[in-house]
């Protein structure tokens, strides 16, 4: 109802304005004394100036509310489903995918909600306009009318193209930053592999075909708004020739009422209607993607909450599973098993041969296709790759329940974490558990279910990550006596354990091969007893002190429990009694303050087009406004003089006709014509060198970021820089150009406005200076507010997608814990947290249109009722110019300082982009002195004093290293977890810049460029890297090798049957993150990746410890072939893996402690490395 009032109001106005035109017509020449002059015609005026002034903001205050809590209504679903995404679903979205949902395609709802009332407002307006216009002047302004009925078709077969654009740039929009998504998460990798430039290319190709839409879409853009500024004079001339054509008489009231008319018709006509189809055409087109992922395939909600009679079990009775529904090939087959309190139960077996898969029935992720499961008690789950949530250290191991000192504490020494007990555990960690190496990640995981203490334990391979001594801790402490009373499935390639376990089940291609106890597995006769044979060649283990060889005795189905001398975490409270809010850190981003500086605006504008381009711009913005205040003014020469005609004819009684109508009606033609051709020309050119410019800057953006060092993105959570790719971007290629170009215009149309009212009556040059000085001051004001609301409404949506991408990485967690509703609980909060900013930002900006319209009304009336005061020294043209003027001026300069105002707000998504092309950089990637091709000629490395830290306040991780590494030798590197293993690689591969010096083959590597170096080593790293795309991509993602050598490789590495046993082979699709392959094939593709490149120096980081120990073994075996005349390093968690290396460096906290042959350092018993091996008993 306000809406109808709002618009019933603009079209009343014309009609009183033609009234005080009219009777002006009849006052002159007579002068009227002040006491008979019609004050009710300009205080009508006035009223309906000041309703409209009022209802519009009110309207549109309230249906951008609505709008809001619309957008948080679908993010709030959004995230609920991306909670529940089963593995199938996954394959069909991505992370980029799902924050573009979150940022571009809801922001639709914001958009569609304020103009979907013009569908119906807008025809409904053309028609009453239509009525007051045939009253006016009669059959005349069909003609006109016929000019808007076009535009309304012509909107209608736009709002189409509309949609299929949107359609097909929110789906490259999706690519675009699903690639972003995983340069970021494997940025270490990226600079390692050197493919920066090669994702810089992808990443621009896939931008190209973006921007070729938005492109489109843009252009459709300019022509609306090219109309708005053109079609209300086409209509008018129109009509004007039409009059003329019917030789029909009209006076000077006519002429200003059918021009007032059609500018009120123009707002909602020209600018409104369009905009309601476009963004309604777009919001259907964001409604079907977003139905579309809603109706992915989920997890099925399984209770597994302990069952009245108090007896928790897990069952499996002939279990068969398909990951892929599609395939013919069972994950799971036949499986049968019954663990109960009491039990361990461990499952080993190949890589790929089902163990996790196995894990996950249990959890009800991977649902039956025959045979069931039963589940009875509260699970936890230890993932293969350790996921921690930004937030302290206790925050990840509480995640939700309450604090209990003493509880807590026995978790930490169970799982050797009591380092943390001097008050480190409030050490805040960042996205992807930075900066914690992978054993201490895998502790936290660890520690974080035992103190839930559930009923049911699933452990993925816990013990892989850590060292020796750890790990027959954690083994010792926590799996035999913390866990000793609970159902226990412990999935592990530590075979020496294997003789604690209450039941052994070995799995092969998804099938048991074996189950039982240790002793009753006879040694002949087994597809896999050579792998329990390597239990008798690798180690012994000695008794865990004050703990059971075995958990329990094995009866014929289940192992009853033996107590235990250390006691259990019984004590814990009741589940519904003991949660509390899970406490997400993420660090404050930092924000510009004042004004957008004018260097932001200048690095906006040439990035998209030469300074020569520019100043063209300008002057067609010129010449269309010219030709736009010379139309009028020459229409108002015309009226009157066909005022001057009407009275002579009204006086004499007879009928004269102009002498030569050419003589308006040809300037009157050109002049219309000018107007339509700069005002297209200006929208389109504009709208190309905006976009240009976004395009640009998201280029230098992703160099920039490519170029930053590994320190930016532990400090940085991936959905922070997320952020700028998507939201801040979308500004840019969107919004932008749009209120740029709408700016723009309204501004040339104020200054053509305020000329023409000065030159007719200079008098309201005063009011005019009056209304700048206050306009101005009131922009200032409301700007210094709105700045800084909109810079911390774009800060306060990162932490929205940060708790997206992790809370997605971590899905398996969340749902294993029942945590599902405290994490919808973050990410309102954190959505709450945007709202507030949001809904700040909306009241700030309609108080600040309320004041411009209101000051405008009063500037209105004054003009109205002073034109009655000078009644004597104007003519009916001046009068009616002024008046239509200033009724177009209550609607123009409030949307011209708003538009300012809102332009300068949107630069902070520019002034943000640009925030991070200046980042600091990495050292050049090549430097002038380059060497030689054939660098490195032997693998020789030299450590001379080096030290080593990741930040320049950072502790030194590092210290004083000085080894000296003999080409081809053969390095094995060990040392307690966060010793600095991993940290040598860093320091060896420069992703942050090393004290003192590394010499390789007599040259020092920070004299040559990073690419230069890096280049030259090849690398396993420790978490395994995979991109979506194809098993070729993923082996080599820019072409570089044949065929033949991408299946030797997997050769090399076990992996060649896997691989022909997926459908398209080489050309199978990958999910995200390589998820439909397990960990330990992950890490395989990454170690072929790696061999490819055949260089003099091989780094291996961990890179087999998700890999059984035949495997391991045969891997090692090959490259000791394979590699024999190159260095290679082997940091690694298992002794058995160096044993045989020529060398083997000690490290213990960044200091090199030995560094000899393993038989020398055997010998002495004093040794770190003969201790270690003690840990497992005689080597």
């Amino acid at each position: 109802m306000t809406f109808f009032f709002q618009e019933g109001t603009r079209i009343v106005q014309p009609v009183l304005l033609g009234k005080i035109i009219s009777i002006w017509s009849t006052m002159i020449p007579v002068i009227l004394p002040p006491s008979t002059k019609p004050w009710p015609t300009p205080q009508g005026l006035s009223a309906c100036v000041l309703t409209w002034a009022f209802l519009h903001h009110l309207y549109f205050y309230h249906i951008q509310r609505v709008g809001m809590r619309l957008r948080v209504a679908v993010c709030h679903m959004i995230y609920r489903k991306a909670l529940r995404l089963s593995n199938l679903a996954t394959r069909e979205t991505s992370t980029g995918q799902i924050v573009n949902l979150l940022s571009n395609d809801v922001n639709r709802f914001d958009q569609v909600t304020m103009f979907l009332h013009f569908l119906w407002v807008g025809p409904l307006q053309a028609v009453a306009v239509t009525a007051l216009l045939w009253m006016e002047v009669g059959i005349s302004c069909l003609a006109g009318m016929a000019v808007l009925i076009l535009l309304l078709l012509l909107q209608s077969c736009i709002g189409k193209l509309f949609s299929s654009l949107w359609s097909k740039t929110a789906a490259y929009t999706d690519d675009r930053i699903r690639t972003v998504s995983e340069v970021i998460t494997g940025i270490r990798t990226v600079k390692m592999y050197t493919w920066e430039k090669s994702f810089a290319d992808l990443i621009a190709r896939l931008r190209r075909k973006e921007v070729s839409k938005i492109l489109r879409s843009s252009y459709l853009r300019g022509l609306n708004l090219a109309s708005f500024f053109a079609v209300s004079k086409i209509m008018i001339f129109v009509t004007f020739i039409t009059i003329v054509l019917l030789d029909n008489v009209i006076t000077a009231s006519q002429v200003f009422v059918v021009v007032t008319l059609f500018e009120a018709l123009r707002l909602t006509g020209t600018l409104h209607f369009p905009m309601a189809i476009e963004k309604v055409s777009e919001a259907v087109v964001s409604i079907r993607r977003v139905k579309n992922f809603l109706l992915l395939d989920e997890v099925s909600e399984c209770n597994s909450q302990l069952p009245s009679d108090g007896e928790t079990i897990v069952q499996l009775q002939d279990f068969t599973a398909f990951w892929d529904k599609a395939s013919e090939i069972p994950t799971l087959q036949g499986l049968c098993f019954t663990v109960r309190p009491g039990e361990l139960l461990a499952v080993v077996g190949p890589v790929g041969a089902g163990k996790s898969s196995l894990l996950n029935a249990v959890l009800g992720e991977l649902p039956p296709s025959q045979g069931q499961v039963t589940v009875r008690g509260r699970i936890a789950y230890v993932p293969q790759q350790p996921w921690l949530f930004p937030g302290t250290v206790r925050s990840n191991i509480l995640f939700g329940k309450k604090y209990e000192k003493d509880r807590y504490e026995k978790v930490l020494k169970a799982c050797a974490l009591e380092e943390l007990l001097v008050g480190r555990d409030l050490t805040v960690v960042g996205d992807r558990g930075t900066p914690l190496s992978a054993g201490q990640k895998a502790r936290i995981s660890l520690a974080r279910a035992v103190y839930q203490d559930a009923d049911i334990y699933l452990l993925d391979d816990p013990l892989s990550a850590v060292d020796a001594g750890v790990s027959k801790h954690l083994f010792g402490q926590c799996i035999c006596q913390a866990l000793h009373e609970k159902i226990t499935i412990l999935v592990t390639h530590q075979l020496w354990y294997l003789k604690a376990a209450s039941q052994i089940l070995i799995l092969k291609d998804g099938k048991i091969m074996k189950k039982g106890t240790y002793v009753e597995f006879p040694k002949p006769g087994v597809d896999f007893e050579d792998i329990l044979l390597k239990t008798n060649e690798e180690a012994e283990p000695s008794r865990v002190p004050d703990s059971p060889t075995l958990r329990g005795q094995p009866s014929e189905s289940s192992v009853q429990p033996q107590e235990s001398p250390r006691p259990s975490l019984e004590d814990a409270a009741p589940e519904d009694q003991d949660t509390e809010t899970i406490q997400v850190a993420l660090s404050l981003e930092s924000r510009s303050e004042g004004k957008v500086d004018f260097k932001t605006y200048k690095d906006y504008f040439t990035a998209g087009a030469h300074w020569f381009i520019i100043i063209f711009l300008i002057l067609i913005n010129i010449a269309a406004q010219v030709s736009y205040v010379l139309q009028d003014w020459w229409l108002s020469s015309w009226a009157n003089e066909l005022s001057t005609m009407y009275a002579m004819t009204y006086g004499k009684g007879n009928i004269i006709l102009l002498s030569d109508p050419g003589w308006y009606f040809t300037p009157y033609s050109v002049l219309t014509a000018g107007t339509v051709l700069f005002g297209i020309s200006r929208s389109l050119l504009m709208f190309y060198v905006l976009v240009n410019s976004s395009q640009t800057l998201h280029k230098q953006m992703i160099e920039s970021i490519l170029r930053a060092p590994v320190l930016f993105f532990d400090r940085n959570p991936t959905g922070r820089i997320l952020n700028r790719f998507s939201k801040d971007t979308g500004h840019m290629d969107d919004l932008l150009p749009q209120i740029f170009q709408d700016f723009v215009q309204t501004f040339l149309l104020v200054m053509g406005v305020v000329g023409v009212m000065v030159v007719v009556i200079p008098w309201t040059v005063i009011p005019l200076i009056s209304l700048g000085i206050i306009f101005f001051v009131l922009r200032r004001y409301f700007l210094e507010t709105s700045r800084d609301v909109k810079r911390l409404e774009c800060a306060t949506r990162s932490p929205v997608f940060s708790h997206l991408a992790s809370s997605l990485q971590g899905r398996w967690t969340i749902r294993a814990f029942k945590a599902q509703q405290r994490f919808q609980e973050l990410f309102d909060a954190h959505q709450d947290l945007h709202s507030e900013a949001w809904s700040l930002s909306l009241t700030t900006s309609r108080w600040f249109a309320l004041c411009l319209d209101a000051i405008c009304a009063i500037f209105v009336i004054g003009v109205a009722f002073g034109s009655l005061f000078l009644a004597e020294t104007l003519n009916v043209g001046q009068v009616g110019l002024v008046l239509s003027l200033a009724l177009t001026f209550t609607v123009m300069v409030p949307r011209c300082v708003r538009q300012s105002a809102e332009a300068e707000n949107m630069m902070i998504s520019v002034e943000r982009v640009t925030e991070y092309i200046d980042l600091e950089k990495e050292a050049p990637w090549e430097y002038e002195y380059r060497p030689p091709p054939s660098w490195p000629h032997v693998g020789r490395i030299r450590f001379s004093n080096v030290s080593f830290r990741y930040s320049s306040d950072g502790p030194v991780v590092l210290r004083e290293l000085m080894p000296q590494i003999t080409s081809g030798s053969k390095v094995g590197i060990v040392g307690r977890t966060g010793a600095g293993k991993s940290s040598l690689v860093s320091a060896l591969f420069r992703l942050s810049e090393p004290e003192g010096r590394i010499w390789i083959s007599v040259i020092n590597t920070t004299t040559i460029g990073l690419h230069d170096l890096r280049k030259k080593m090849s690398v396993v790293p420790q978490e395994p890297v995979l991109f979506t795309g194809t098993m070729r991509k993923n082996l080599d993602p820019f072409h570089e090798h044949t065929d033949e050598e991408l299946w030797n490789a997997l050769e090399e590495v076990q992996l060649k049957e896997a691989v022909e046993g997926l459908p398209g082979k080489l050309n199978a699709e990958l999910a995200e993150s390589g998820s439909n392959l397990s960990a330990g094939q992950r890490q395989l593709v990454s170690f072929a990746r790696a061999i490819l490149r055949k260089n003099k120096i091989l780094i291996i980081d961990k890179a087999t410890s998700n890999v059984d120990p035949r495997t391991d073994e045969l891997i090692k075996k090959n490259i000791h072939e394979k590699f024999a005349q190159c260095t290679v390093l082997t940091i690694t968690n298992r002794l058995s893996t160096v044993i045989d290396s020529e060398f083997v460096m000690v490290l213990d906290s960044g200091r090199q402690v030995e560094y000899s042959q393993p038989y020398e350092l055997l010998q002495d018993e004093e040794s770190l490395f003969y201790k270690m091996v003690q840990h497992l008993g005689e080597a």
